[in-house]
């Protein structure tokens, strides 16, 4: 049973639909679904465009309540529509460095999501949260939705702040001391057979060692190279938690599940991946809780054709469900 909670103007709704779409979290649904009202349909993507020009402070206002915002029902048939969508709310690119996830551009500045196989895991992060700049909000699109499963889970990360200092009190103060560092070696070129596959070359957007080292050391990381030509690198220390100061609520701002998880290829043992400021590694068992808190308050919404997710990457950690191909899914990222 759909219930109206709001409306954008005439022509657009909010809607509370049934799980698995939405939960409802301190009072609030959680993604906000935004679609046209019944008596008012979109012509063509122009016609969205011209819209959202008109509604960009509005949705921006709507994305810091809610931290995530589905649009839905809307003519957004392609990759070129989604990265005029994008632009049309006024957003800058974030240019993507020190991320792990293997990417390639399709149009503009969309990039298909991780270009990983479709049964490797991608667990709860925030976009690239292991690194010193992240972008402070993310775009997915679906094109393509897949055969068989493939949802991005969603989260909120004050929520899952607020369950593991129930749950594990003396783990979560020690991240808050300790900070953390994220490891990962990175291959000599892609290697699209991994989910952290992404070489140095296209980790820093470079074609030589000497300008990897130079972009590594900028953002703080050590490395060492390998003799496969691959290079190993540990980040800078970095907050396991963060204050949004806008909403002053703390925030489980990391890629600690990701990478105990996930990090896990040819090179990478994931249990090595990350590790507090003091060079302790995370405790299984704790490890454990921390996923079970993320699962059971995770939101995994289906896909649809022309389905267009705007995530505040600061309030929400995603991540990425196996699936069957055909799966496509784009992404854009902005400062």
């Amino acid at each position: 049973m759909e219930k109206d909670v709001g409306r954008l103007g005439e022509r657009v709704t909010y809607k509370t639909l049934e799980e698995p779409e939405q939960k409802i979290f301190d009072g609030k649904p959680f993604p906000l679904i935004i679609t046209p009202s019944d008596d008012e349909q979109f012509v063509d993507s122009t016609d969205v465009n011209e819209w959202l020009k008109e509604k960009k402070e509005d949705l921006k206002d709507l994305l810091l309540k809610y931290a995530a915002i589905l649009f839905r029902g809307f003519p957004v048939d392609a990759p070129v529509h989604f990265d005029k969508f994008v632009r049309s709310l006024g957003f800058d690119a974030f240019p993507y460095i020190g991320g792990a996830a293997p990417r390639n551009v399709v149009v503009g500045d969309v990039f298909t999501t991780n270009e990983a196989p479709p049964d490797k895991l991608i667990a709860f992060h925030h976009e690239v949260s292991q690194a010193p700049k992240s972008p402070e909000t993310i775009f997915f699109y679906c094109d393509v939705p897949a055969k068989e499963n493939g949802q991005t889970g969603i989260v909120l990360s004050n929520v899952v702040y607020r369950e593991m200092k129930k749950r594990e009190p003396d783990f979560v103060a020690e991240l808050e001391e300790k900070g953390v560092h994220y490891i990962r070696v990175l291959p000599d070129g892609d290697d699209n057979n991994s989910a952290i596959g992404r070489g140095w070359q296209s980790t820093y957007l470079v074609t030589e060692k000497h300008e990897a080292e130079e972009r590594a050391r900028e953002q703080g990381t050590t490395f060492s190279w390998l003799p496969d030509g691959s290079m190993k690198t540990t980040t800078m220390l970095l907050p396991a938690m963060r204050v949004d100061k806008r909403t002053n609520k703390m925030m489980w701002f990391n890629a600690i599940d990701d990478a105990y998880r996930a990090y896990d290829d040819a090179r990478n043992i994931p249990e090595e991946s990350v590790c507090f400021g003091d060079g302790k590694y995370m405790e299984a068992d704790k490890m454990d809780v921390m996923k079970d808190v993320l699962e059971s308050n995770a939101v995994d919404y289906m896909w649809r054709h022309g389905d267009v997710i705007m995530i505040d990457n600061i309030q929400v950690l995603h991540a990425r469900r196996p699936f069957e191909h055909p799966r496509k899914v784009y992404a854009w990222m902005c400062i």
